[in-house]
């Protein structure tokens, strides 16, 4: 089966008036967020071509690393070579790319919109880095309902919409996503008015109440959601969206990859929820229906002093030094309150003991 580099070498030559924009060029432009155009776009509206940038960016990085890498992060640079070898991609262009990293804030928020020969624009969102701040944003939203990286991604869509004519598609994947639906929901109505579709590619939910708020039933019927057969980041908190559940070459966490989603011609392979995943979301709903948000802060924040403790910035760098890490992170453990070593405990225990009610409530059916 074909994944979105497969797609763009056997699709990418057939022109938008041929084959309109479809679900998988969505996928194709939210991975591209993760490309670091630190060195090749600025934060303002000038446009840049996909030919420029990609000769930009490969004059200061090598294609063989990223052709080696296993990581869909380092090796999204690489769409942009499949891009120009088509007529569907090879004139876009590319402008308003914003990174921030904020520790202070708690905020890992990546943007850039892709300027498409069809007259639209679509506004990419980037997922979650391997930094973690990034992921604690992540986990924030357990009990925050409004983040600052989601009231960036407003920021970022209303400057758009007023600087760039014409229709709009939001997207992105995993917390862009998120970001995606959130940013279209609650952007200028004039701004609202002109997204044709907003795409979250196995990105999280939202909590209750931000899906009561008018600007998220007014938008919901734009959103498409797109999920892996055994969804985890997906499916934590809620979604009123039915998802589209496609097929990946992987299993468990690893189908969050959405390089390994299949493809056929210019759709996604459907098939079923997997019983992992169906298993998988039951669990984490249960467990966070039993866990009020003073007592998910504390467990955030407390896990993540401990991962903290070690030094590193990224999971990566733990990775490197894996031995000192866990020497850090079990010291950090032992070194804190009573207390809070006791809720760490109980919180991890009712996760396990969640996962062994839901299994025997599906035994029993």
């Amino acid at each position: 089966m074909a994944d979105i580099y497969d797609y763009l070498r056997w699709r990418g030559d057939i022109p938008f008036t041929a084959d309109p924009f479809n679900e998988v060029d969505n996928l194709v432009l939210s991975e591209l967020a993760y490309v670091d155009f630190d060195e090749v776009l600025s934060d303002s509206f000038r446009k840049v071509s996909v030919k420029t940038a990609d000769e930009r960016f490969f004059a200061t990085h090598s294609r063989d690393e990223a052709r080696q890498s296993s990581n869909h992060i380092l090796r999204s640079p690489l769409l942009m070579d499949h891009m120009l070898s088509g007529s569907r991609f090879c004139d876009m262009k590319l402008t308003k790319y914003v990174d921030i990293l904020n520790a202070d804030k708690e905020m890992q928020f990546a943007a850039v919109t892709c300027l498409l020969n069809d007259g639209s624009a679509f506004v990419s969102f980037r997922g979650t880095d391997n930094t973690l701040v990034g992921w604690k944003e992540d986990f924030n939203m357990s009990y925050l309902p409004d983040l600052d990286g989601q009231l960036s991604a407003v920021k970022y869509l209303n400057e758009v919409g007023a600087n760039i004519k014409g229709p709009l598609r939001v997207g992105g994947h995993s917390k862009g996503g998120n970001f995606a639906v959130y940013a279209a929901a609650f952007c200028d109505k004039e701004v609202q008015d002109r997204i044709l579709k907003v795409y979250t590619n196995d990105g999280p939910g939202f909590r209750h109440e931000v899906m009561s708020r008018e600007g998220y039933k007014t938008i919901l019927p734009k959103v498409v959601s797109i999920v892996p057969d055994t969804s985890i980041i997906g499916m934590l908190l809620t979604s009123s969206v039915k998802h589209i559940v496609v097929k990946s070459r992987e299993k468990g966490i690893m189908q969050h990859d959405a390089t390994t989603w299949q493809i056929e011609r210019n759709r996604f392979v459907i098939r079923e929820p997997s019983a992992l995943g169906v298993f998988i979301r039951h669990s984490q709903q249960d467990w966070l229906s039993k866990i009020d948000d003073e007592s998910r802060e504390q467990f955030v924040n407390t896990l993540f002093s401990i991962l903290e403790a070690t030094g590193a910035v990224t999971f990566g760098e733990m990775k490197v030094n894996k031995l000192k890490s866990i020497e850090r992170m079990l010291s950090s453990i032992k070194e804190l309150p009573k207390e809070k070593q006791e809720e760490l405990r109980s919180i991890l225990a009712e996760l396990i003991q969640s996962g062994r009610q839901v299994a025997r409530r599906r035994r029993l059916k």
